[in-house]
């Protein structure tokens, strides 16, 4: 089989010397520069991915309608300089994000406050740092933010984590917005309604809105839609039941992205288009007034940004088996092969000009059997110790669930821009590692 030109993101080509180019550089002169393993990202594809959703959302939803950034796809301080140039609020689940963003200069008014198991310090560290909203999942949270709020007499502003019943056929581990989740209120049992009562009752609290995430990477036609509705419906329930003035309605996470050729193309403008004339019709129907509309889209910001690449070490072949191409990575610095079973594109960076004519799995480094980036790769069979291995679309949930598994080192984010490579997260060196010893 031959090298195809069709690659999975139009970031991704190949020169004249046969090597794979991302971003515009060779990735081989990249790995030598830097060393391997090595995070890639491409700046202007991440603000180009940007864009997409802050111009749809200006064409088609309310004004003040806002994009959050998801930080947990990838959160480093450089990447929340790019958002807040780019005008997007910000999705934080912890205290360490926050904290990042606050470091990077980040306006926290902007900033929402997730987590299902928010502590009491955690509660208290968002509020030092004056972040904007909390999206409060339980009683227990609504009860203890009111009573820290209550204690530096303040109204803290948030929105009530509601679950819609919503299946958004993805990947069982990234769907939440089943009934049966650790996140949120079940309209369905009746513990939405209840918590945004007592939650109506405080002092300390406002109520600003409403926010569900039916999950991560959603292709399906119409979940965001479905997802719109229902919540649309518990609003103006609450409005007529208890006066509940809410106006935000935030949607959570954003579409999926192409990781391998079988993936559809997802039109997001076209998407959020769709989701704007659901809201209209439904709101018309209600009776009910447009609310403000957010998403919080992080994979489809960064991930087709990212890339990574290793050098090839040993080439395992077992006749009438199979063939292991072993790198200088894995699971420690990508595990969502070992966690659930992700597909990836692997390209072999050094040989774009010649035949993949040999399958191959892609092993790590790690001392563990299930220390695999991807199976049944097709690699030219000239692949040798030294050649660069390049892995597709890693921008997100890669560097932010990477580990010292083995006591590896974490790689290098080096940022791509109009032709020009810098170092923006250095790489973790044993010193880094031992730091927290006594």
């Amino acid at each position: 089989m031959s090298i195809c030109d069709n690659f999975i993101c139009d970031n991704i080509s190949k020169n004249d010397a046969g090597h794979l180019t991302f971003g515009g550089l060779d990735t081989t002169i990249l790995a030598a520069k830097h060393k391997t393993p090595l995070y890639l990202m491409d700046e202007n594809k991440i603000r180009s991915n940007c864009r997409i959703y802050t111009d749809a959302f200006k064409k088609y939803f309310k004004e003040g309608s806002l994009v959050l950034y998801a930080g947990k796809a990838n959160a480093f301080k450089y990447i929340y300089s790019i958002i807040m140039d780019e005008n997007m609020g910000v999705d934080l689940v912890s205290s360490g994000e926050i904290y990042t963003a606050k470091a990077a200069g980040y306006n926290m008014e902007n900033a929402f406050f997730h987590s299902n198991n928010k502590t009491a310090d955690d509660i208290a560290f968002a509020m030092d740092c004056g972040v904007g909203y909390f999206v409060m999942d339980n009683v227990e949270e609504v009860l203890g933010v009111e009573a820290e709020a209550a204690k530096r007499g303040i109204v803290q502003k948030a929105l009530l984590r509601i679950t819609p019943g919503i299946d958004p056929h993805t990947y069982e581990a990234v769907a939440t917005g089943k009934v049966d989740s650790k996140f949120g209120l079940a309209i369905e049992t009746g513990q939405a309604e209840e918590c945004t009562a007592l939650t109506l009752q405080q002092s300390h609290i406002k109520v600003c809105g409403f926010h569900c995430h039916v999950g991560s990477e959603v292709f399906a036609e119409d979940v965001f839609e479905r997802s719109a509705v229902v919540m649309l419906e518990f609003m103006a329930d609450m409005k007529k039941k208890y006066g509940c003035d809410a106006n935000i309605l935030d949607l959570g996470g954003g579409y999926g992205v192409r990781y391998v050729h079988s993936d559809p193309y997802v039109d997001i403008d076209a998407k959020i288009k769709s989701v704007s004339e659901t809201i209209r019709e439904t709101c018309s129907r209600l009776d009910y007034e447009e609310p403000i509309i957010m998403m919080e889209p992080g994979r489809s910001i960064v991930a087709d940004a990212g890339m990574t690449l290793y050098e090839v070490g040993m080439i395992k072949n077992i006749p009438g088996y199979k063939t292991y191409v072993s790198i200088d990575g894995g699971m420690s610095d990508n595990p969502r092969y070992a966690l659930y079973g992700a597909r990836y594109t692997c390209l072999n960076a050094s040989r774009m000009n010649e035949d993949c004519n040999m399958t191959a799995s892609i092993v790590g480094r790690c001392c563990e059997s299930g220390d695999i980036i991807q199976e049944n790769v097709e690699v030219p069979e000239a692949t040798c110790r030294g050649d660069i291995i390049a892995v597709c679309t890693t921008g997100a949930y890669n560097y932010s669930m990477a580990s010292n598994y083995n006591r590896i080192g974490r790689p290098p984010i080096v940022m791509l821009k109009d032709g020009e490579d810098k170092v923006v997260v250095r790489r973790e060196t044993f010193e880094d590692m031992i730091a927290l010893d006594l």
